[in-house]
């Protein structure tokens, strides 16, 4: 009998193996970092930062500069003659003498009257907005009854209506109901709900499970406890970011309220801007009075957009593919 040979096994331990040092360049990380299409890319998301950004900045640069020094040197980018007597004028803390010799027009602007008037305005329209907008969604998403496709469809079809078709029909419905000049009349037309909250709130209720709401029926709960105890709290998300859209769209409404609230208790601060402008004592606009204005109108809603803009973006993603 012949014997075969076993091969040794080798010792692996004390092996020494050539280790593969691969470096950023191989990779492709270095050279994928800086690609030219990644810096064109760069390049263009930064130009359309700056012109998205660059009429904010130029309504800063007039509220802060002198009236009287911005004919002289109208095409600076930096403000002219550096000043805070624009805001002071707005806010009503500058005499008439500080505002004509600062180039302002005297004109007056009762700034804290009219934000609060934008507050109750906004607020109202977005609290009934909200509500019942998403009580609407509930019938549409979670109820069955004969016809209900067909009206949602023709309930979308008014998103196609140009609201200044249905401004002159509104505004004869409130003048017969004596609702002008009252906060009710500037608020009735956008109280209930609008067709793009109503879609928005549906296009969520649609993905929620019916296994809770069921039970909730088999306990005896009534629909309206069911959207109240059960829908309303598993909706917050989508909830919220309607709020803030109908809280923006009702902030910056301007021709409504202008054509229903004329008198000053009632007046809106877009509005008051509008008429502010043409308060002209001195002959010419007080562009910095106006531009600083501005500002101070639009630094609630940017405040609002910088705390919830995240949710807002993630909720109008999520929504949209149901």
């Amino acid at each position: 009998m012949t014997s075969i040979p076993i091969a040794e096994p080798t010792d692996t331990s004390t092996a020494v193996r050539p280790a593969l040092v691969v470096t950023p360049t191989a990779q492709g990380g270095g050279s994928r970092r800086w690609r030219p299409g990644r810096v064109l890319a760069w390049v263009a998301l930064g130009a359309v930062l700056g012109a998205t950004l660059f009429p904010f900045w130029w309504v800063v640069r007039t509220g802060l500069s002198n009236t009287r020094e911005l004919t002289s040197n109208a095409g600076s980018f930096l403000p002219v003659d550096l000043t805070l007597g624009a805001f002071r004028r707005v806010l009503g803390v500058a005499s008439t003498q500080d505002a004509v010799s600062q180039g302002g027009s005297g004109a007056s602007l009762n700034f804290w009257l009219f934000l609060r008037n934008s507050v109750v305005v906004a607020t109202l329209i977005t609290a009934g907005q909200v509500f019942f907008s998403a009580m609407a969604a509930y019938a549409f998403a979670r109820l069955r009854w004969p016809g209900r496709e067909a009206v949602f469809f023709l309930f979308l079809t008014a998103l196609m209506i140009p609201p200044i078709f249905t401004m002159i029909p509104n505004f004869v419905l409130i003048k017969q109901l004596g609702l002008l000049n009252t906060f009710a009349g500037v608020v009735a037309p956008y109280f209930f709900m609008t067709p793009f909250a109503v879609f928005f709130m549906r296009q969520f209720l649609l993905g929620i499970s019916h296994e809770v709401e069921e039970a909730a029926l088999i306990d005896g709960a009534g629909r309206f406890r069911i959207f109240s105890r059960i829908i309303l709290p598993i909706s917050s998300a989508p909830l919220a970011t309607l709020a803030i859209l109908t809280y923006l769209q009702a902030w910056n409404e301007y021709m409504w309220p202008l054509v229903v609230g004329q008198r000053e208790n009632v007046r809106v601060l877009t509005v008051a801007l509008a008429l502010f402008r043409q308060q002209t004592p001195q002959g010419s606009p007080d562009w910095a009075g106006l531009m600083a204005g501005t500002v101070l109108a639009a630094l609630p809603v940017v405040l609002l957009l910088l705390v919830f803009g995240r949710r807002l973006i993630n909720s109008i993603q999520f929504t949209g593919l149901k």
